[in-house]
């Protein structure tokens, strides 16, 4: 069982998963230009973070069945094809939630303790006791797509004091918020929040889902946060809604076009704060992927269905 990975792990995870499974010939390689060949004549399972296959590369790829995306995000990913040939597709869900909720909560902390204003008075010499200093405790949190990592989000933010509402695709309930609501309930629970963060996958559902109006039922006070994907919303439809000053700030982790292109006015506007799509970023982030990807190769072994993070290619993810 030919295993060819685009992903040059460090050894130790190279040697750990070679030794774990004596039965598979693992190739790896840096990128998929240089699995080349192995890669279309000889990989049954491949392993990529999703963002180097094309539609071409899995119709070529003659004995494929079974790819492992070491990353949660299914938008670059030629899932018609996959499907057509009736492919395995797994991807590494879950494992982001513990920095991005870190991240999450690290921003909203650092708003509400005017951390980027203390740091630029202490780089200044200007001593400033009179800032407005702000709690997390009290505020209402609102997440928007509330699954592993909005979860995370929650319980970190009930931790603070926060009161917590979510929404998700069907308004399921989640342990760690106060109230959950469906998709469709969006726009009458916005004016109730202080922090909106989304932390939605793209999909065709979630693509530019909040519109002008969404926006216009925020509270002028209101924090937003994006470090799901940058296509929730349409660029110029947030850019208006910050020039119009209908929301105090934005956190944007990510952006429609990456990298956002120099001269873009969100790297100049006061009111928004921009991060290099790193959210997600941990030394743990590989480790945890293998740990799942283990998990399902024993899966594939064994020919049962217990797979970690099987796509439904309906729904995209």
């Amino acid at each position: 069982m030919k295993i060819v990975s685009s992903i040059l792990p460090p050894e130790e995870l190279r040697e750990e998963v070679i030794r774990d499974f004596p039965e598979g010939d693992f190739l790896f390689f840096d990128g998929i230009e240089a699995a080349g060949e192995s890669f279309y004549n000889d990989a049954e399972v491949f392993i990529t973070y999703g963002e180097d296959l094309t539609e071409e590369d899995i119709h070529k790829a003659t004995k494929l069945k079974w790819i492992m995306v070491m990353s949660a995000g299914m938008d670059e990913m030629p899932l018609k094809a996959c499907k057509e040939k009736g492919i395995l597709i797994t991807n590494a869900r879950g494992i982001h939630k513990i920095p991005m909720a870190e991240f999450a909560l690290g921003t909203m902390l650092g708003h509400v303790k005017q951390r980027a204003l203390l740091a630029e008075n202490e780089k200044a010499e200007v001593w400033n006791r009179n800032l407005p200093m702000e709690e997390l405790h009290g505020k209402t949190l609102l997440i928007i797509g509330v699954g592993a990592i909005g979860g995370e989000i929650a319980r970190l933010g009930k931790c603070f004091g926060m009161k917590v509402a979510g929404v998700n695709r069907s308004g399921r309930e989640n342990m760690w918020t106060d109230r959950i609501f469906p998709l469709s309930q969006l726009t009458g629970i916005l004016p109730e929040a202080d922090f909106i963060v989304s932390v939605l996958p793209s999909t065709p559902e979630t693509k530019h889902l909040l519109k002008e109006k969404h926006f216009a039922a925020m509270k002028s006070s209101a924090v937003f946060m994006n470090i799901g994907r940058g296509d929730l919303v349409e660029g110029k439809v947030l850019l208006s809604a910050l020039e119009k000053h209908q929301i105090s700030h934005a956190y944007l982790d990510v952006f429609e076009n990456e990298p956002l292109p120099e001269g873009h006015p969100f790297w100049s506007m006061e009111n928004v704060t921009v991060t290099p799509h790193l959210s997600s970023r941990t030394k743990n982030y590989l480790p945890r992927s293998f740990e799942i990807f283990k998990h399902n190769l024993h899966t594939y072994i064994k020919n049962n269905k217990d797979y970690m993070n099987a796509i439904d290619f309906e729904r995209g993810y």
